[in-house]
């Protein structure tokens, strides 16, 4: 590492560093949880005579001082990610997310940097724009749902890139967004209880491996329904990923297409956005990628 930061300082270069103070609550239990925030709900952590009121500062501030130990401890820093997931945990939720990147922005643009670099512009990039239904969850179920947009271009929770805090200010929806029919796929209720022990298990297990259904984990959007919902949500996640073609929604005869939406007041039975290529519609995200980065660009603007 002490290598690396002298070829950056020969180069005159940055140092990047991406900080989620997600994670830490995610990794700790026992992590308090206002100290993840910026709103001064936490009780502040005295290091040295320095109080720090957030993990992000004291993230930030230990690069400082780590830098400062071989001697490059006037180094620009770039934050390359910071963000909040909104599901796949029991803290992924859009409340919170919300609750982060308020915070967050209006600190960046009333530039008061760090307690080590106090009153400082930091450059800084939001992760991510939206979410990724085909993300390794391997760190967590949470790693397919950092987009501040959902997979068809609908944001999430109200937002005000500029750091103002005004509360009517939300981002630009992608417009013109077509969906496929309003079809979804459920558990066939005729299906036979024996059907249902051989097979259902099996063929969750296909439709997830296919399909993302990390909603379903604990603390997530889905989580607490029955087996039946759980079975639904799983065929009908597949159902959609394959464009709902016929074969897509049958399952051994342990599926029926349907038309009643199946969703919950918490969890949401999505639709697939209609596209012209194959690929495209597997991935569920393509189509409005761009008209996203526009209206990010529009919004950055204002």
């Amino acid at each position: 590492m002490t290598d690396m930061v002298k070829f950056l300082a020969k180069n005159k270069a940055p140092f990047t560093v991406n900080i989620y103070p997600f994670l830490s609550l995610y990794l700790d239990d026992n992590f308090p949880l206002d100290f993840a925030f910026f709103d001064g709900g936490a009780a502040p952590v005295n290091d040295n005579g320095v109080m720090y009121t957030n993990v992000y500062d004291a993230n930030f501030d230990t690069l400082v001082a780590a830098l400062a130990a071989v001697g490059h401890g006037d180094m620009p820093i770039i934050v390359g990610e910071v963000g909040w997931p909104t599901d796949g945990d029991r803290h992924a939720k859009a409340s919170y997310a919300h609750r982060f990147y308020d915070g967050l922005l209006k600190r960046l643009a009333a530039n008061r940097g760090t307690p080590a670099r106090p009153n400082r512009h930091v450059e800084t990039y939001l992760f991510g724009v939206v979410d990724e239904d085909r993300k390794s969850v391997q760190p967590g179920s949470f790693e397919r749902h950092w987009g501040i947009f959902r997979y068809d271009g609908q944001p999430k929770f109200g937002m005000d890139l500029s750091g103002q805090g005004r509360r009517d200010a939300t981002l630009v929806p992608a417009k013109g967004v077509q969906y496929l029919s309003r079809t979804w796929c459920a558990l066939n209720p005729k299906a036979s209880r024996d059907d249902l022990g051989k097979l259902l298990g099996a063929k969750i297990d296909y439709a997830c491996s296919n399909a993302d259904c990390t909603t379903l984990g604990y603390g997530s959007s889905c989580n607490g329904m029955d087996a039946k919902g759980n079975a639904s949500y799983a065929f009908n996640a597949y159902y959609q990923t394959q464009s709902q073609e016929d074969e897509a929604c049958d399952f051994q005869g342990l599926a029926l297409p349907t038309q009643t939406d199946p969703s919950t007041a918490t969890c949401n039975f999505t639709i697939q956005i209609a596209t012209s290529g194959a690929a495209v519609t597997r991935l569920g995200v393509a189509p409005v990628a761009a008209a996203l980065l526009v209206a990010l660009l529009q919004l950055s603007l204002l």
